[in-house]
């Protein structure tokens, strides 16, 4: 891999804006919650999630949200001493969300909603005169209308003129994702269009005021991979920033795809960054901002306690709503007869999650894009099934029994066959028993049934507890994940002890 994500693991559209020597950004989340993870790093380079802006059900409903519903993407911005996000709830008719905070790591305040702006993507920009503008892609009876814009009161949401159209950019179909900037005596509107698939890219306009008229960069776009062999792909969906030292850089979302033709993702669209110089009045990418993580660095998480950090989350629901502390860990309840899921992103390329549960009922370790795309390693009345979901097919690919003491082990291996061969896919996902340090293996499924590819949607891979009946009692969980996979057992010396 050439280029490799400052922020990995399912963490698109990603907004950043920058107060004194510290930056702070923040990526959509879909159906999970809590929403919208938000981060803080003093390079660019090494990233610390600080917590969740949306964190409390007062402030998020996800209930009714179904795979790749709820939160798109949203915008954070500094303005007069205080935050702001400005975001869309697709999942519950409220329109765009405004919330606001005095410290980025919370707490945010309860959000004003503006149920009239209909479209995604919204986007805070002051003039020079204070007026809050609001720039988002807007949605008409005849579908999208391209870049549209009105002013409104942050505090109480209301809106204060009608709805201007700015800019649709340069053909692109879908032109979303705007962000607008007042540099040196320019107004400048960066765009995401041509689908966040692989025709993405990113457009940039300018004009003398935030209503424009807006003129297209004649070498625009100033990002896109496609029609590349590059290793990144689906680049697109960005925010400007400018370092304390004057130069600036480019933050955005890309795919790292892998296996045969056509390709396919599994880790979601994840957050890159690049340096930018400015030739002629415009932005022009000048290098990769490389993570200060190496490949083959281990990340380990493993959970200790009855509290669950930050990067924890649970689909269409709080995790707070269905996870207990308990005496010897923690307890993931079922919520009537909708499946409970709880868990992290998968954020490397190979990775292995290893867990020792109780099981009341039915429940157990699994790997997913969404529900219907996932391997569980199910237990139920002391048995452990490796079950493998792909549309409303459930298979089972092996069974045993548990017996005594055992954990529950999923790892995500490098793919095999020949490089131009049709069954060569992204990697291997492999489900398997732990006994004494011995890992039986109970079933493996091509990592390409676990990709966006198939699956459809906007989110990536996810790893963590289901709870389809009863209760899960949770006595440890550890995730170990790297680009190298040699460090996760996928190298040929073969597997490696676990955390070693």
């Amino acid at each position: 891999m050439t280029q490799r994500p400052v922020i990995p693991g399912f963490h698109p559209d990603p907004s950043i804006c920058r107060v004194d020597d510290t930056y702070y950004l923040v990526t959509s989340s879909f159906e999970y919650a809590p929403g919208v993870p938000i981060f803080r790093s003093t390079d660019l380079r090494s990233w610390e999630q600080i917590g969740n802006v949306l964190d409390r059900p007062s402030q998020l409903d996800v209930s009714s949200a179904g795979p790749s519903g709820g939160i798109f993407a949203p915008t954070l911005r500094h303005h007069d001493g205080r935050f702001w996000l400005i975001t869309t709830n697709w999942s519950d008719e409220g329109g765009q969300l405004i919330v606001w905070a005095d410290d980025p790591a919370g707490p945010w305040s309860e959000p004003v909603r503006i149920p009239s702006a209909i479209g995604i993507d919204p986007d805070l920009a002051w003039d020079d005169d204070g007026t809050c503008l609001m720039s988002y892609a807007g949605f008409g009876p005849k579908g999208g209308e391209g870049i549209v814009q009105s002013a409104i009161d942050p505090l109480t949401g209301e809106v204060l003129t009608e709805r201007r159209w700015l800019w649709s950019g340069t053909g692109g179909k879908f032109p979303e994702g705007p962000h607008l900037y007042r540099i040196g005596e320019e107004w400048y509107l960066l765009v995401a269009e041509g689908g966040t698939e692989k025709g993405h890219a990113v457009t940039i306009a300018r004009g003398p005021s935030p209503q424009g008229p807006f003129e297209g960069n004649p070498a625009n776009p100033i990002l896109t991979h496609r029609s590349t062999d590059l290793p990144v792909q689906s680049t697109g969906h960005s925010d400007l920033v400018q370092r304390p030292d004057g130069s600036w850089a480019l933050v955005y979302h890309g795919v790292r795809t892998r296996g045969s033709s056509p390709e396919w993702h599994v880790l979601g669209r994840e957050t890159f960054a690049d340096d930018v110089v400015w030739e002629d009045g415009w932005p022009v990418l000048a290098g990769h901002v490389e993570p200060s993580t190496a490949p083959d660095a281990a990340v380990r998480e493993e959970l200790t306690g009855t509290v669950l950090p930050p990067t924890w989350v649970a689909a269409s629901r709080f995790p707070s709503e269905v996870v207990d502390p308990a005496d010897d860990g923690w307890c993931v309840t079922a919520a009537g007869a909708q499946p409970v899921f709880v868990g992290r992103r998968q954020e490397h390329l190979f990775a292995r999650v290893r867990a020792r549960l109780d099981v009341t009922g039915t429940g157990g370790l699994s790997v997913r894009i969404d529900p219907r795309h996932a391997l569980d390693l199910e237990v139920v009345a002391g048995t452990v099934r490796a079950v493998w979901a792909v549309g409303d097919v459930r298979h089972e690919l092996g069974r045993a029994e548990l017996g005594g003491p055992a954990e529950l082990e999923v790892r995500m291996l490098p793919t095999e066959g020949h490089e131009f061969s049709t069954a060569r896919g992204p990697d291997r996902v492999v489900a398997g028993l732990v006994r004494d340090g011995d890992f039986t293996e109970l079933g493996q499924v091509d990592g390409r049934y676990l990709s966006t590819e198939v699956a459809g949607g906007m989110t990536g891979r996810m790893v963590g507890i289901c709870c389809t009946s009863g209760s899960v009692l949770v006595r440890s969980f550890a995730y170990e994940g790297a680009d190298d996979p040699a460090v996760v057992g996928g190298g040929p010396a073969g597997p490696r002890p676990w955390a070693a």
